[in-house]
């Protein structure tokens, strides 16, 4: 007499398939499923609980006779309106991980008094480029072009981070989902995404991506922000989708990263190395406004952004620092901030602290008692 679960085949395949896996990749990997899949042997509760982690995928799902029609938790934007609009596990489960963080904080802070932030929504209705770049730097206490002040673009970005979370906006910088490095989430499926909300805005930003276009990906968010629309995207070759809020978005970010005015004074009369240096942005930055203005083609600049891509692949990558200073960057500095005030409040208990950052407990007890709650941009 036969024992274990009777499963569809098909939806074993599917959610292998689902997982980011070919059927024969994962079969050779884990051999013992090609039996389950041909019906020749068939999973206990515990076994099948294991697959289910595995895969990524909610264990009552694989009782299923289809597979599930998976909606998108937010708009999600393609440069190639041809390509693959289903999101990977590891980015579908990121963004509702943070929309469960983020209803958290936003009740929270109501509870406490906060008012709405202001700027949230503030240019919802218009399409007026200079005038929300404007608003970005005033409400950031930046002067234009406050870029060309510092050494190089890494010091502006890690000043840019600070002023970005002082005005109330949670900060995340990660490439995988929760702390678990082998849920990596890919760049062709996301760059980054916001989650509006008037008391507590998200903006999630993958750390696998190069800092180049970490930055100009930052500012697009920005705009949403001030646009009052969540989104995502994939930004391939650091061009938006073809949608009018993706216009605006990207149109905002490339003016206050590098001002019209001055890169058409600059642009024939100095060599590209000078012009990098003067605006303190990186060489892919610079070609991408000279094609915005004609200077480059299409075909040039997405033969330069290869290349520049490539070199950018070949470097070699630091370590990351350690596991502490990693997790306040994945949690973001201003939710921490939060989460601490509540404990410290007795608004918030310690055990759905640890369930809030994903954290165990004697973990995140060594990240409180060790002080780490200081500026994200610190060893960044």
């Amino acid at each position: 007499m036969r024992q274990g679960l009777t499963i569809n085949s098909e939806m074993l395949k599917w959610s292998i398939q689902r997982a980011g896996w070919t059927l024969d990749d994962f079969i050779s990997m884990f051999p013992k499923y090609k039996k389950w899949i041909e019906g020749e042997k068939y999973p206990s509760v515990r076994q099948l609980e294991t697959f289910s982690e595995k895969v990524h995928i909610p264990f009552g799902f694989l009782f299923l006779q289809s597979p599930p029609i998976e909606k998108n938790p937010i708009a999600f934007f393609r440069t190639d309106k041809n390509s693959e609009t289903a999101l990977s596990p590891n980015t579908r489960d990121m963004i509702l991980l943070l929309q469960k963080r983020q209803d958290w904080l936003r009740n929270y802070l109501i509870e406490s008094h906060n008012d709405p932030l202001k700027y949230v929504g503030q240019f919802k209705d218009s399409e007026d480029v200079i005038q929300i770049v404007n608003s970005i730097r005033d409400t950031l206490g930046l002067t234009k072009n406050i870029s060309s002040q510092f050494k190089n673009s890494e010091e502006f970005y890690k000043y840019l981070i600070h002023k970005i979370e002082e005005i109330g906006i949670v900060l995340i910088f990660s490439g995988i989902y929760e702390n678990n490095t082998h849920r990596s989430i890919p760049l062709k499926d996301c760059r980054g995404f916001v989650l509006v909300d008037e008391y507590a805005p998200f903006l999630f930003i993958n750390n696998n991506d190069s800092k180049s276009s970490q930055i100009f990906t930052l500012l697009h968010e920005l705009a949403h922000i001030w646009l009052g629309t969540t989104a995502g995207f994939d930004f391939e070759k650091m061009l938006p989708a073809d949608d009018p809020i993706e216009m605006i978005c990207d149109k905002v970010a490339a003016e206050f990263l590098v001002p019209a005015e001055e890169f058409l004074k600059v642009w024939n009369n100095f060599p590209i190395q000078k012009i990098v240096k003067y605006f303190k942005m990186s060489e892919i930055i610079i070609m991408r406004r000279a094609f915005d203005f004609g200077k480059l083609s299409k075909v040039d600049f997405y033969s330069f952004y290869d290349r520049y891509a490539l070199k950018q692949s070949k470097r070699k990558k630091g370590s990351g620092g350690d596991f502490y200073s990693t997790n306040r960057k994945r949690l973001g500095k201003q939710y921490l901030n939060h989460i601490m005030n509540a404990l410290k409040e007795g608004k918030l208990l310690y055990r759905d602290a640890c369930k809030l950052t994903s954290l165990k407990g004697d973990t995140f007890q060594t990240l409180n008692t060790l002080g780490l709650f200081r500026e994200l941009n610190e060893n960044f």
